[in-house]
């Protein structure tokens, strides 16, 4: 896909639509064309793919995503001030951008695209976990997206991909991984955004693998909920806001009673899942 020549620089973008980002929307624009069109091609080929966009501002991302050939872009944008500077990037592209003035933690991408797609986003930070994790419990599984490729904090990056037993395993861990594939491709500095966050930036890849039998999402988030509700309790304990008497369920998964939450792997949050399920 050749490039467009006509597009004016984002600086220029953001300065004729007073786009000054906006804390309160967890705003960091992304500028530099090679970075973004970096974060493209991870996402892998897009010749023929849809993608949806979560938060594009002023377009960076999405020039991006439709240079590098993908068919159709659909932005989510909840800042009604962006909305004008995206619809000048579809007018560069005729009938590839579909610019949606939406909420899209209120907003089912699903219905909107046709599988295969996928999302790639530099997500704005305080709703990035939330969207995430809505993706990751579909009820409908594989879901409709084939991949995932977002952008978050360096530290929400590492509880993504963090295996048992370090500091940063959690729930989300665990809601990332129990029927998909995670993992950080590379790191964005600070630099690299207008205006420059305090943190280190993380792009990461998260592709749908087989769906676990007898394991419910909806489950496996209130187990996950009571057993690191209280992370340095030891299970027969921190469970007691889930069930009166932990230690049959603890037993029916083949977890020892005094293990505490950041100890058990994925697999053993899934026995636990079961037996709980089954308890019910």
């Amino acid at each position: 896909m050749p490039d467009t020549p006509d597009l004016p620089p984002l600086r220029e973008v953001i300065a004729h639509h007073g786009l000054a980002a906006r804390k309160s929307l967890g705003q960091n624009f992304l500028l530099d064309i090679n970075l973004t069109r970096r974060i493209a091609r991870a996402s892998g080929p897009l010749d023929g793919v849809t993608v949806a966009e979560v938060g594009p501002g002023p377009g960076g991302l999405t020039r991006a995503l439709l240079l590098e050939g993908a068919k159709k872009v659909v932005a989510i944008e909840k800042d009604d001030r962006c909305i004008a500077a995206l619809e000048d990037l579809s007018a560069a592209f005729p009938g590839r951008l579909e610019i949606v003035a939406a909420d899209a933690t209120k907003l089912d991408l699903g219905d909107r695209i046709d599988p295969p797609g996928r999302i790639v986003a530099n997500l704005p930070y305080n709703v990035s976990t939330v969207l995430l994790v809505g993706w990751l419990g579909s009820d409908a599984w594989p879901p409709w997206w084939d991949s995932l490729t977002l952008m978050f904090q360096r530290e929400v990056a590492e509880r993504i991909v963090a295996d048992a037993g370090s500091k940063t395993y959690g729930r989300l861990s665990i809601l990332a991984q129990w029927r998909s594939s995670a993992r950080i491709l590379f790191d964005v500095d600070r630099r690299a955004f207008t205006p420059p966050p305090k943190i280190t930036s993380s792009v990461v890849r998260i592709e749908p693998t087989d769906m676990p039998e007898g394991v419910r999402f909806k489950d496996l988030e209130r187990v996950t909920a009571a057993a690191f509700g209280q992370r340095r309790k030891m299970l027969r304990s921190s469970l007691k806001s889930l069930v009166p008497q932990p230690e049959a369920l603890l037993e029916a998964a083949g977890i020892v009673p005094t293990s505490r939450a950041e100890d058990i792997p994925v697999d053993g949050f899934l026995a636990l899942t079961r037996a709980f399920a089954a308890s019910a």
